[in-house]
């Protein structure tokens, strides 16, 4: 909105060019700023009205495949859920307002955020107006196939001509691997991973929402530093012209998760659901794929892919012992397991995911 209102007057429009730097034409660093300010202030002040009209609709129903955890769970027993409906309501405006609807990284974002969105709150509200656990693995899995497919080629396409665009940067060193037309089935598995990867970690209050804060605020960073040639080139990180536009709306999405976390940690008045877990897996993935640094992705988002891996290396060993590696699956269950107060989990959890963001981004020098 502030971008389109500038260019219609000519004069402010051209002055203001002459004073920015980087690549971004109107004051990245500020309108960052303000649409991270303004998300929070949506969130938090829109969230009581918010959370009043989904008590009324929907509401949690604990129903896992683990009695034990169930009743543990049960107090959370009629929360107010799929919270992730106003955290995407306050990026969504906050992007309308300060970014430059005209970049295709800022369109990608708006359509991976909707996407999965989308998907998110068809899952919840199955899982929540039925029998049913919500979606099939197989319906669940080919929803995300699709829309992270869409993204992938569309990325591609903008890509194929940008110097790096399509190559794997290797974790250490100059090492890289075009991907050619490859990188949209690497986009989808990125995206996919990412989605899957927020939701698991969605099992306690604030969990998620508190890690990707810090993994969010570390893509803020990358997306800004990757559209600076001056900046990209000092630290020897791929260059992608406007890439730094997609900043806007990694700053929007941490400032409303900001604001959502208000009333979801301990106890949480609301819970985020696949309606924000996944939407908010997909952004992070779309801004490591956008900036090349999906091998920094496994660090900036190393609490994800620790409950991801909790996950898969508890089928794989019962079904190769017939015993469980964890008490229960995620990570973070296995703790609750064992007697930790979840708030004690979440927090540690917390201290983890800032750690592991520090060590991301530190260790763009070393490379």
């Amino acid at each position: 909105m502030l971008i389109w209102l500038l260019q219609h007057f000519g004069p402010i429009w051209r002055g203001l060019e002459s004073q920015t730097s980087g690549d971004s034409r109107v004051f990245l660093t500020a309108r960052t700023a303000l649409a991270s300010v303004t998300s929070f202030l949506l969130a938090v002040l829109l969230g009581p009205i918010a959370i009043r009209w989904l008590k009324g609709r929907f509401v949690e129903r604990v129903a896992s495949a683990s009695e034990r955890l169930n009743e543990i769970q049960a107090s959370k027993n009629k929360t107010p859920t799929m919270g992730g409906l106003f955290i995407l309501g306050a990026v969504l405006v906050s992007v309308l307002l300060w970014g430059d609807l005209s970049s295709r990284y800022v369109q990608l974002g708006v359509l991976t955020a909707v996407g999965f969105g989308t998907l998110g709150a068809f899952d919840d509200w199955i899982k929540l107006r039925s029998q049913r656990n919500g979606l099939t693995v197989r319906q669940k899995l080919l929803g995300q196939l699709v829309i992270a497919g869409v993204v992938g080629g569309l990325l591609y396409e903008h890509h194929r001509d940008v110097p790096l665009g399509l190559d794997l940067l290797l974790p250490f060193g100059d090492g890289r691997l075009y991907l050619g037309v490859g990188f949209i089935a690497w986009s989808m598995f990125v995206l996919v991973a990412m989605t899957n990867g927020v939701n698991l970690t969605d099992g306690l209050d604030g969990l998620a929402g508190g890690c990707t804060i810090f993994a969010g605020t570390a893509f803020v960073a990358l997306t800004y530093l990757a559209g600076h040639k001056v900046i990209a080139g000092y630290l020897q990180i791929p260059y992608l012209a406007g890439a730094g536009e997609l900043t806007i709306v990694m700053g929007a999405t941490v400032g409303a998760v900001l604001g959502f976390l208000w009333f979801n940690c301990y106890p949480a008045q609301v819970f985020m659901g696949d309606a924000g877990s996944l939407p908010l897996g997909g952004l992070i993935g779309l801004a490591a794929l956008v900036t090349r640094q999906e091998a920094l992705l496994v660090i900036v988002g190393g609490i994800f892919v620790i409950e991801t891996l909790s996950v898969v290396l508890q089928v794989l060993w019962f079904r190769g012992t017939r015993t469980r590696l964890l008490a229960c699956s995620p990570l973070h269950n296995h703790f609750l397991f064992r007697g930790h107060h979840e708030m004690k989990i979440v927090v540690r959890f917390w201290i983890v995911a800032a750690l592991l963001a520090i060590v991301g981004i530190a260790s763009l020098q070393i490379r």
